[in-house]
């Protein structure tokens, strides 16, 4: 166990928590990151309902997200290969590869940079720091689990994760999956006892923001 994470045990404070603060605060995920993310559930999501391809307005509709900004992010995600487009009137966008072999991690690099820190902790883009001595340097050492704490999650999940999860809530919550062709939307009636569930569900207070949220959704979710 490093020794950062033995001191601050001993002293009765979770390193978790510092986890979280230190990523949403001054590393949290840039708009642009924020928005990739969303665009690539999406299209992630219109491959599972069977559509090939998804044009930019109606991601930008479905998403509600700047139709000029969401084109500079497509454009970035196809040059990392991440996205694939088609041009002329019936083109649009589509996932570059399985959903599966895309993890959480790979589109945030791909947008954002790095995921570490400092570059001194980074797997990816190390740099060399201005501390005199890095190998003992407590500073490093607690952005080494910074560092392992959040690539441990981003790495571990993939976007095939993240789609499953989603369309797994729409459905529990009898709510119209999107992306589907008109054609094929069937209607359903939400039966009584079940709207009753969701409206008290939707009365209940929001999550702790430093607990995890989506294995706290359902509970037989697997993230």
């Amino acid at each position: 166990m490093p020794a950062c994470t033995i001191l601050f045990e001993s002293r009765g404070f979770n390193p978790y928590h510092s986890y979280l603060y230190l990523f949403y605060s001054p590393m949290k995920l840039s708009k642009k990151g924020e928005y990739a993310l969303r665009s690539m559930i999406g299209l992630g999501i219109a491959s599972e309902v069977g559509r090939t391809l998804v044009q930019l307005p109606e991601l930008a509709d479905n998403e509600q997200l700047p139709l000029k900004f969401l084109e500079q992010i497509m454009l970035r995600l196809r040059e990392e290969k991440l996205v694939m487009g088609v041009r002329g009137k019936f083109g649009g966008y589509r996932l570059a590869k399985p959903a599966s072999k895309i993890t959480i991690g790979s589109i945030i690099r791909g947008i954002d940079g790095p995921l570490a820190p400092l570059g001194c902790v980074s797997q990816s883009a190390y740099q060399k720091c201005t501390c005199p001595d890095e190998a003992h340097c407590g500073l490093r050492m607690l952005m080494l689990d910074v560092r392992n704490a959040i690539t441990g999650i981003l790495d571990r999940y993939t976007l095939a994760d993240v789609v499953e999860v989603t369309l797994r809530k729409l459905r529990r919550g009898a709510m119209p999956l999107p992306y589907v062709p008109e054609s094929e939307v069937v209607p359903t009636r939400v039966p009584a006892t079940h709207a009753r569930r969701l409206a008290r569900r939707a009365t209940k207070p929001r999550l702790d923001e430093t607990e995890g949220v989506l294995h706290q959704l359902l509970g037989d979710y697997t993230i």
